[in-house]
């Protein structure tokens, strides 16, 4: 039989759709509780719900005061602190479109970028440099901080298949593509919520990642606050080894990194007794059989793996309610329709067992809009977004991770 799993429908997103809407759909009712928590071994940052939204809200109608229109592209070009979802959250829901940057990116680098998608203006802290030469309109860090305290924007609804934001990704070639999302992307991350997480609003989720990754910035800050818990970020000057304190101190459930930063944890400390933690969560790169039961000895928690990339976060997952079979990533999520494609000329699904290449349904929700400035770049045939990785699926859904194409 082809190598094809359907576990579609998912639940259809409404027509008229924010994101930033839907992300901060529960802040009114829990206005009180603890959204963010920004944690070192010798304080802690907490944001509410409610002083989130007013930050998030005012941030956007200072946004549009300075003169940054609906429609026009904005780089982010700030630290791993409160501020970089704040702005993100604040540009969409007045309809700009952010652009999330590394802060490790060189003004060489930045340069690059710029000329992909030609950004409107860029808000920066300015402990970050940007090209001295780049004409680019700077909103800096601090006027950026005033704005939260004015009144609130209204959020801008519309088509949730209109661009929401843009992220890059560099490929197997090396060269910055710069990947359109529609508003519609969030929601389907219910998929992930689901089939991944298994995340409720009386979770504490820790992600040891970089605010611009959007590993860390949906798993580890969206998804948490679209169902009401609370997000642990781990401060800029914290050390991984430091981390296992954390988890234990801060009773988080839900744990999430990517594979190195377990291999760093397990080498470097000595855990803790953890038992408030339920479960890890790894992306990013393959997560060796070794290391999962290297965590599993160390925490008594399994560690659920998931695989995806920029133009569709992730889409194959295990969970709590579906372990991985040994040396699989585990099983499509709900709502998705994958398939395993010959990589010969016709494309065609192989039967199950056979290695082929990872593909995805064009039609899928969480599937980006597109490559600004660049065409479909061979990525499609027919019904299908091909992911560029290889991979055979057992006739239960399970995958296996093959490697690059």
């Amino acid at each position: 039989m082809a190598a094809i799993f359907d576990t579609r429908p998912s639940i259809a997103c409404p027509q008229s759709f924010n994101l930033t809407a839907y992300v901060l759909d529960r802040a009114s009712k829990l206005k009180d509780k603890n959204a963010l928590s920004i944690l070192s071994t010798k304080s802690v940052e907490n944001w509410t719900f409610g002083a989130l939204q007013s930050a998030v809200l005012g941030t956007a109608a200072g946004l549009i005061e300075t003169g940054v229109r609906p429609g026009q592209k904005v780089m982010l070009r700030l630290g791993n602190t409160v501020d970089f979802p704040i702005v993100y959250l604040a540009a969409i829901a007045v309809g700009i479109h952010p652009i999330p940057l590394s802060a490790q990116l060189t003004e060489n680098e930045l340069e690059t970028l710029c000329k992909v998608v030609e950004p409107d203006a860029v808000a920066i802290d300015p402990t970050l440099t940007f090209p001295a030469k780049n004409k680019i309109r700077q909103i800096p860090l601090d006027e950026l901080q005033k704005m939260r305290t004015l009144p609130a924007a209204s959020y801008s609804m519309g088509d949730k298949d209109r661009l929401a934001y843009l992220v890059f990704t560099s490929g197997t070639s090396g060269k910055p593509k710069a990947v359109m999302h529609a508003h519609r992307a969030v929601w389907a991350r219910q998929m992930m919520i689901r089939d991944w997480y298994d995340l409720h609003e009386s979770d504490r989720l820790l992600h040891a990642g970089a605010f611009n990754w959007t590993y860390t910035l949906g798993t580890g800050l969206l998804d948490p606050w679209t169902v009401g818990a609370t997000a642990l970020i781990p401060s800029s000057d914290t050390r991984i080894e430091d981390i296992p304190k954390l988890l234990a101190e801060h009773q988080v459930t839900i744990f999430a990194a990517a594979p190195g930063v377990y291999r760093r944890m397990l080498r470097a400390s000595q855990f803790p007794s953890l038992p408030d933690l339920r479960h890890g969560l790894s992306a990013g790169e393959k997560l060796s059989e070794n290391l999962r039961e290297d965590w599993r000895d160390a925490t008594a928690c399994e560690i659920y793996e998931a695989f995806g990339m920029s133009e569709c976060s992730t889409f194959i997952s295990s969970s709590i309610y579906a372990p991985a079979q040994p040396e699989t990533l585990g099983r499509p999520q709900w709502g998705r329709r994958v398939a395993i494609l010959s990589t010969e000329p016709d494309g065609k699904p192989v039967a199950f067992g056979k290695t082929g290449i990872i593909a995805i349904d064009k039609d899928d929700p969480g599937l980006m809009l597109g490559y600004l400035g660049k065409d479909k770049q061979n990525k499609f045939r027919d019904r299908w977004f091909l992911t560029g990785d290889l991979g055979q699926m057992q006739s239960d859904g399970s995958v296996r991770y093959m490697g690059r194409y």
